[in-house]
């Protein structure tokens, strides 16, 4: 069954805008035209946008989105799985963050102050499912189940102070990346062994097992795969590449 742009931008809940960007970018070409000149999409592509709204809805750049679809390993069935773990992570967090809310709204209606830690808990939890969606099956893959459930359970740990610690860290982090990529500083200078200083702060934070080569193994993967990528280069492109090189400069295994 064919589809005009209007037709699937009403069934997919996008706007024909988006569409035509799709194709003017390349993300999703119409299988042709027909007689009036307007777009048609078939089978082929509407699955193609069923995955493109997948990997958007998980904060993938359009430009990442386009590599993952056109790798020929690319595996449409296991994308699908990974979707659904992905959406099951998400509704997880957002039922504790319910839970959360929940509890707070009871204990302020009886005048029951809650203790920090519970405050916290359930953006404690949100942190470890973001995580897991983001590394969970390479970093398990890389160094095992124990210890990535090991550094789940460590961050759970987390004061409501260190925690607030932890993200002052990942912004100061960020921030600093983003001026080191716009400036395109070399990063086997200071900017770049501070950068790596403050990412291995940010790390012992995590609940991570810290050692060189887990900090050189991490950074590595932040520029071989997209999604990894789309986390540190969200605002300006080339923070995931610097921090690598810098990591991998200043850090001896």
């Amino acid at each position: 069954m064919e589809h005009t742009i209007r037709e699937l931008a009403d069934l997919a809940g996008v706007t024909t805008r988006t569409l035509r960007w799709y194709d003017r970018i390349g993300l999703l070409k119409p299988a042709g035209t027909g007689e009036n000149g307007y777009r048609l999409y078939g089978p082929a592509e509407v699955d193609r946008l069923q995955q493109i709204l997948f990997y958007r809805t998980l904060g993938v750049e359009l430009a990442q989105i386009g590599e993952i679809l056109d790798d020929p390993s690319f595996d449409a069935l296991s994308a699908l799985r990974g979707h659904l773990t992905a959406l099951q992570q998400e509704r997880t967090r957002v039922e504790r963050l319910i839970a959360s809310v929940e509890t707070t709204i009871t204990s302020i209606e009886r005048n029951e102050p809650m203790k920090d830690e519970k405050k916290f808990e359930a953006f404690k939890q949100q942190a470890v499912v973001e995580n897991e969606m983001r590394y969970g099956a390479e970093i398990r893959e890389k160094y095992g189940d124990e210890q990535v459930d090991e550094a789940n359970a460590n961050w759970m740990k987390l004061t409501a102070e260190e925690y607030a610690r932890w993200k002052e860290l990942g912004d100061t982090l960020q921030a600093k990346l983003e001026r080191a990529a716009e400036a395109q500083v070399d990063p086997v200078g200071e900017a770049g062994r501070e950068a790596v200083e403050l990412h291995k702060q940010w790390l012992g934070f995590s609940g991570v097992r810290y050692s060189p080569q887990m900090h050189r193994g991490l950074a590595m993967m932040y520029t071989e795969d997209a999604r990894f990528t789309a986390y540190y280069d969200k605002r300006v492109a080339g923070c995931a590449a610097f921090l690598r090189d810098a990591v991998l400069h200043w850090v001896h295994a």
